[in-house]
Protein backbone atom coordinates (compact mmCIF):
# COMPACT_ATOMS: atom_id res chain seq x y z
CA UNK A 1 0.00 0.00 0.00
CA UNK A 2 1.58 3.43 -0.58
CA UNK A 3 3.19 5.52 1.46
CA UNK A 4 3.00 9.48 2.06
CA UNK A 5 5.14 12.10 3.37
CA UNK A 6 2.56 14.95 3.00
CA UNK A 7 -0.80 16.08 2.87
CA UNK A 8 -2.04 15.91 -0.73
CA UNK A 9 -4.86 18.39 -1.55
CA UNK A 10 -6.86 17.77 -4.45
CA UNK A 11 -10.19 18.34 -6.25
CA UNK A 12 -12.99 16.14 -6.18
CA UNK A 13 -13.06 15.11 -9.73
CA UNK A 14 -12.42 16.77 -13.01
CA UNK A 15 -11.62 20.39 -12.02
CA UNK A 16 -14.63 22.85 -13.55
CA UNK A 17 -11.69 24.72 -15.07
CA UNK A 18 -10.47 22.03 -17.30
CA UNK A 19 -10.37 22.73 -20.84
CA UNK A 20 -11.69 19.37 -23.12
CA UNK A 21 -13.28 18.03 -20.11
CA UNK A 22 -11.85 14.47 -19.75
CA UNK A 23 -10.49 11.97 -16.42
CA UNK A 24 -7.05 12.81 -18.46
CA UNK A 25 -7.10 16.61 -19.04
CA UNK A 26 -8.63 16.71 -15.28
CA UNK A 27 -5.60 15.16 -14.18
CA UNK A 28 -2.88 16.88 -16.14
CA UNK A 29 -5.04 20.56 -15.22
CA UNK A 30 -4.66 19.68 -11.51
CA UNK A 31 -0.86 19.43 -11.77
CA UNK A 32 -1.42 22.80 -13.78
CA UNK A 33 -3.28 24.79 -10.99
CA UNK A 34 -0.92 23.33 -7.89
CA UNK A 35 -2.99 20.78 -6.63
CA UNK A 36 -1.76 17.59 -5.53
CA UNK A 37 -4.47 14.94 -5.88
CA UNK A 38 -7.74 13.93 -7.70
CA UNK A 39 -11.00 11.74 -6.80
CA UNK A 40 -12.59 9.78 -9.35
CA UNK A 41 -16.25 10.60 -9.41
CA UNK A 42 -18.12 7.06 -9.79
CA UNK A 43 -20.36 8.27 -7.96
CA UNK A 44 -23.15 7.40 -10.64
CA UNK A 45 -21.86 5.37 -12.61
CA UNK A 46 -18.40 3.47 -13.68
CA UNK A 47 -16.87 6.22 -15.98
CA UNK A 48 -13.55 5.18 -16.08
CA UNK A 49 -13.65 2.30 -19.24
CA UNK A 50 -11.23 -1.18 -18.35
CA UNK A 51 -9.73 0.20 -21.60
CA UNK A 52 -8.49 3.91 -20.05
CA UNK A 53 -7.98 2.69 -16.79
CA UNK A 54 -4.14 1.99 -17.30
CA UNK A 55 -3.99 5.69 -19.34
CA UNK A 56 -5.45 7.16 -16.16
CA UNK A 57 -2.39 5.60 -14.05
CA UNK A 58 -0.04 6.31 -16.29
CA UNK A 59 -0.99 9.83 -16.39
CA UNK A 60 -1.29 10.01 -12.49
CA UNK A 61 2.74 8.74 -12.02
CA UNK A 62 3.73 11.06 -14.98
CA UNK A 63 2.24 14.19 -13.26
CA UNK A 64 2.95 13.35 -9.70
CA UNK A 65 -1.07 13.12 -8.84
CA UNK A 66 -2.30 11.18 -6.20
CA UNK A 67 -5.60 9.36 -7.25
CA UNK A 68 -8.56 8.26 -5.13
CA UNK A 69 -11.84 7.54 -5.83
CA UNK A 70 -15.80 7.91 -4.37
CA UNK A 71 -17.91 4.95 -5.07
CA UNK A 72 -21.23 4.70 -6.21
CA UNK A 73 -24.12 6.35 -4.02
CA UNK A 74 -26.66 3.68 -4.22
CA UNK A 75 -25.02 1.54 -1.65
CA UNK A 76 -26.43 0.44 1.35
CA UNK A 77 -25.29 -2.28 2.63
CA UNK A 78 -28.05 -2.48 5.62
CA UNK A 79 -30.85 -3.28 3.20
CA UNK A 80 -33.60 -5.44 3.84
CA UNK A 81 -33.95 -6.27 0.11
CA UNK A 82 -31.46 -9.11 -0.53
CA UNK A 83 -30.91 -7.81 -4.23
CA UNK A 84 -30.62 -3.91 -3.03
CA UNK A 85 -27.89 -5.45 -0.51
CA UNK A 86 -26.65 -7.92 -2.89
CA UNK A 87 -26.58 -4.98 -5.66
CA UNK A 88 -24.18 -2.82 -2.98
CA UNK A 89 -21.75 -5.29 -2.53
CA UNK A 90 -20.86 -5.37 -6.35
CA UNK A 91 -20.66 -1.64 -6.54
CA UNK A 92 -18.42 -1.88 -3.97
CA UNK A 93 -16.28 -4.31 -5.56
CA UNK A 94 -16.67 -3.17 -9.20
CA UNK A 95 -15.59 0.12 -8.08
CA UNK A 96 -12.48 -0.96 -6.09
CA UNK A 97 -11.40 -3.55 -8.83
CA UNK A 98 -11.51 -0.11 -12.07
CA UNK A 99 -10.32 2.57 -9.01
CA UNK A 100 -7.39 -0.09 -8.15
CA UNK A 101 -6.73 -0.46 -12.12
CA UNK A 102 -6.93 3.44 -12.51
CA UNK A 103 -4.10 3.73 -9.93
CA UNK A 104 -6.03 4.93 -7.01
CA UNK A 105 -4.79 4.14 -3.70
CA UNK A 106 -8.63 4.41 -1.47
CA UNK A 107 -12.01 3.98 -3.04
CA UNK A 108 -14.54 5.78 -0.47
CA UNK A 109 -18.63 5.13 0.07
CA UNK A 110 -21.24 5.93 2.07
CA UNK A 111 -22.18 3.02 4.18
CA UNK A 112 -25.31 1.91 5.08
CA UNK A 113 -28.79 3.29 6.71
CA UNK A 114 -29.79 2.65 9.79
CA UNK A 115 -33.66 1.32 8.79
CA UNK A 116 -34.51 2.51 12.34
CA UNK A 117 -32.38 -0.64 13.55
CA UNK A 118 -30.00 -0.63 16.80
CA UNK A 119 -26.76 0.64 15.47
CA UNK A 120 -24.73 -1.94 17.23
CA UNK A 121 -26.57 -4.49 15.13
CA UNK A 122 -26.45 -2.76 11.88
CA UNK A 123 -22.46 -1.92 12.08
CA UNK A 124 -21.95 -5.97 12.54
CA UNK A 125 -24.16 -6.00 9.74
CA UNK A 126 -21.86 -3.90 7.93
CA UNK A 127 -19.09 -5.26 9.54
CA UNK A 128 -19.94 -8.74 8.11
CA UNK A 129 -20.69 -7.74 4.54
CA UNK A 130 -17.04 -5.89 4.60
CA UNK A 131 -15.31 -8.76 5.93
CA UNK A 132 -16.34 -10.44 2.41
CA UNK A 133 -15.79 -7.58 0.52
CA UNK A 134 -12.02 -7.38 1.45
CA UNK A 135 -11.58 -11.18 1.19
CA UNK A 136 -12.42 -10.78 -2.56
CA UNK A 137 -10.55 -8.11 -3.39
CA UNK A 138 -7.81 -9.71 -1.40
CA UNK A 139 -8.11 -13.08 -3.20
CA UNK A 140 -8.05 -11.46 -6.70
CA UNK A 141 -4.80 -9.40 -5.92
CA UNK A 142 -6.75 -5.84 -5.23
CA UNK A 143 -4.46 -3.65 -3.51
CA UNK A 144 -6.93 -0.86 -2.26
CA UNK A 145 -8.13 0.87 0.95
CA UNK A 146 -11.84 0.15 1.20
CA UNK A 147 -13.31 3.39 3.65
CA UNK A 148 -16.57 3.90 4.69
CA UNK A 149 -16.81 7.69 4.82
CA UNK A 150 -17.90 9.70 7.91
CA UNK A 151 -21.88 10.21 7.14
CA UNK A 152 -23.72 13.92 7.16
CA UNK A 153 -27.07 12.55 8.42
CA UNK A 154 -28.35 11.13 11.42
CA UNK A 155 -30.31 8.44 9.77
CA UNK A 156 -26.98 7.54 8.21
CA UNK A 157 -24.40 4.56 9.70
CA UNK A 158 -20.81 6.21 9.69
CA UNK A 159 -20.07 8.01 13.24
CA UNK A 160 -17.03 8.20 13.55
CA UNK A 161 -16.71 6.06 16.52
CA UNK A 162 -18.12 3.49 14.39
CA UNK A 163 -16.07 3.68 11.28
CA UNK A 164 -12.64 3.50 13.72
CA UNK A 165 -13.63 0.40 15.39
CA UNK A 166 -14.88 -1.12 12.03
CA UNK A 167 -11.13 -0.28 11.18
CA UNK A 168 -9.54 -1.82 14.27
CA UNK A 169 -11.59 -5.00 13.25
CA UNK A 170 -10.85 -5.37 9.66
CA UNK A 171 -8.14 -4.89 7.90
CA UNK A 172 -7.99 -3.46 4.08
CA UNK A 173 -10.63 -0.94 5.95
CA UNK A 174 -10.14 2.63 6.90
CA UNK A 175 -12.38 5.68 7.15
CA UNK A 176 -12.44 8.53 5.12
CA UNK A 177 -12.86 11.42 7.46
CA UNK A 178 -15.21 14.09 6.26
CA UNK A 179 -14.81 17.07 8.13
CA UNK A 180 -17.71 19.05 6.99
CA UNK A 181 -19.93 15.78 7.62
CA UNK A 182 -19.23 15.61 10.68
CA UNK A 183 -19.73 18.92 11.37
CA UNK A 184 -23.57 18.88 10.27
CA UNK A 185 -24.05 15.38 11.75
CA UNK A 186 -23.50 17.01 15.08
CA UNK A 187 -25.73 20.21 13.98
CA UNK A 188 -23.02 22.76 13.93
CA UNK A 189 -20.39 21.31 16.81
CA UNK A 190 -16.58 19.95 15.74
CA UNK A 191 -15.94 23.64 14.06
CA UNK A 192 -13.36 25.03 15.71
CA UNK A 193 -9.21 24.05 16.80
CA UNK A 194 -9.64 21.81 19.81
CA UNK A 195 -12.48 19.87 18.35
CA UNK A 196 -10.69 19.61 15.10
CA UNK A 197 -7.93 18.32 17.22
CA UNK A 198 -10.10 15.86 19.18
CA UNK A 199 -11.05 14.00 16.32
CA UNK A 200 -7.55 13.63 15.09
CA UNK A 201 -6.47 12.07 18.59
CA UNK A 202 -9.33 10.12 18.44
CA UNK A 203 -8.33 8.71 15.62
CA UNK A 204 -4.58 8.38 17.05
CA UNK A 205 -6.46 6.66 19.82
CA UNK A 206 -8.18 4.04 18.04
CA UNK A 207 -5.71 3.39 15.37
CA UNK A 208 -2.11 4.77 16.04
CA UNK A 209 -0.18 6.77 13.91
CA UNK A 210 -1.00 4.82 10.85
CA UNK A 211 -4.33 6.32 11.29
CA UNK A 212 -3.50 10.12 11.03
CA UNK A 213 0.15 8.77 7.99
CA UNK A 214 -2.51 7.43 5.77
CA UNK A 215 -5.68 9.56 5.93
CA UNK A 216 -8.38 10.45 3.10
CA UNK A 217 -10.50 13.10 4.15
CA UNK A 218 -13.07 15.14 2.47
CA UNK A 219 -13.86 18.90 3.11
CA UNK A 220 -16.47 21.23 1.78
CA UNK A 221 -18.72 24.27 3.01
CA UNK A 222 -22.09 23.00 4.43
CA UNK A 223 -25.74 23.59 4.72
CA UNK A 224 -27.21 21.41 7.84
CA UNK A 225 -30.38 21.23 9.82
CA UNK A 226 -30.87 19.36 13.19
CA UNK A 227 -31.16 15.98 11.29
CA UNK A 228 -27.71 16.77 9.68
CA UNK A 229 -26.35 17.15 6.05
CA UNK A 230 -28.47 19.24 3.41
CA UNK A 231 -26.63 19.91 0.59
CA UNK A 232 -22.71 21.38 -0.02
CA UNK A 233 -21.95 24.82 -0.03
CA UNK A 234 -18.76 26.70 -1.15
CA UNK A 235 -16.66 27.56 2.05
CA UNK A 236 -16.96 31.00 2.03
CA UNK A 237 -20.87 30.52 2.02
CA UNK A 238 -20.91 27.86 4.95
CA UNK A 239 -19.91 28.42 8.62
CA UNK A 240 -17.15 25.29 8.67
CA UNK A 241 -14.24 26.88 10.08
CA UNK A 242 -11.74 26.11 7.33
CA UNK A 243 -8.74 28.16 8.71
CA UNK A 244 -8.75 26.23 12.27
CA UNK A 245 -9.26 22.90 10.49
CA UNK A 246 -5.96 23.75 8.49
CA UNK A 247 -4.49 24.68 11.66
CA UNK A 248 -5.32 21.39 13.11
CA UNK A 249 -4.08 19.28 10.02
CA UNK A 250 -0.76 21.10 10.81
CA UNK A 251 -0.38 20.59 14.31
CA UNK A 252 -1.12 16.81 13.60
CA UNK A 253 1.06 16.40 10.94
CA UNK A 254 -1.14 14.66 8.95
CA UNK A 255 -0.63 12.34 6.05
CA UNK A 256 -2.17 11.16 2.94
CA UNK A 257 -4.95 13.17 0.49
CA UNK A 258 -7.44 16.04 1.58
CA UNK A 259 -10.13 16.23 -1.47
CA UNK A 260 -12.57 19.15 -1.95
CA UNK A 261 -16.06 18.45 -2.49
CA UNK A 262 -17.30 22.05 -2.47
CA UNK A 263 -19.75 22.86 -5.19
CA UNK A 264 -16.58 25.23 -7.09
CA UNK A 265 -14.34 21.96 -6.37
CA UNK A 266 -10.84 23.69 -7.26
CA UNK A 267 -11.32 26.75 -6.27
CA UNK A 268 -11.48 26.07 -2.53
CA UNK A 269 -9.29 23.36 -2.63
CA UNK A 270 -6.88 26.08 -3.95
CA UNK A 271 -8.03 28.33 -1.21
CA UNK A 272 -7.60 25.27 1.71
CA UNK A 273 -4.48 24.58 0.50
CA UNK A 274 -3.18 28.27 0.37
CA UNK A 275 -4.48 28.25 4.23
CA UNK A 276 -2.96 24.92 5.04
CA UNK A 277 0.18 26.42 3.80
CA UNK A 278 0.49 29.79 5.22
CA UNK A 279 -0.20 27.49 8.91
CA UNK A 280 2.74 25.65 8.32
CA UNK A 281 4.86 28.42 8.23
CA UNK A 282 3.90 29.47 11.92
CA UNK A 283 4.05 25.75 12.78
CA UNK A 284 7.54 26.05 11.40
CA UNK A 285 8.42 29.30 13.65
CA UNK A 286 6.61 27.51 16.41
CA UNK A 287 9.47 24.82 16.44
CA UNK A 288 12.38 27.27 15.82
CA UNK A 289 11.27 29.74 18.39
CA UNK A 290 10.58 29.20 21.30
CA UNK A 291 9.27 33.19 22.26
CA UNK A 292 6.95 32.32 19.22
CA UNK A 293 5.18 29.29 20.99
CA UNK A 294 5.25 31.56 24.27
CA UNK A 295 3.36 34.05 22.66
CA UNK A 296 1.05 31.78 20.91
CA UNK A 297 0.16 29.86 23.87
CA UNK A 298 -0.39 32.99 25.79
CA UNK A 299 -3.35 34.04 22.89
CA UNK A 300 -4.54 31.04 23.45
CA UNK A 301 -3.93 29.13 20.09
CA UNK A 302 -2.18 26.57 19.26
CA UNK A 303 -0.85 23.67 21.45
CA UNK A 304 2.48 21.55 21.10
CA UNK A 305 1.56 17.60 19.71
CA UNK A 306 3.09 15.30 20.89
CA UNK A 307 2.50 11.92 19.79
CA UNK A 308 0.60 9.09 21.55
CA UNK A 309 -0.54 5.41 21.36
CA UNK A 310 -3.33 4.31 19.80
CA UNK A 311 -2.97 0.42 18.33
CA UNK A 312 -4.67 -1.11 15.51
CA UNK A 313 -5.59 -4.60 15.27
CA UNK A 314 -6.54 -7.04 12.05
CA UNK A 315 -8.57 -10.34 12.66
Amino acid sequence: MRKFSKLNIGSAGIPLSTPNKNTLNGIKHVKTLGLDSMELEFVRNINVSKELAPQVKKESEKNDIILSCHGQYYINLNSKEKEKKEASVKRILSAARRAYESGAFSMTFHGAYYMKENPEKVHKVVKDALISITKTLKDEGVEIWVRPETTGKVSQYGSLIELLKLSQEIGMVMPTIDFAHLHARENGKLNNYDEFCKILQTIEKFLGREGLDNMHIHFAGINYSKKGELNHLNLKDSDLNYKDMAAAWQEYKIKGVAICESPNIEKDALLVKKEYNSQKKMFEQDSITPEFDKSQKAKGKYSRYKIGGGKRTKP
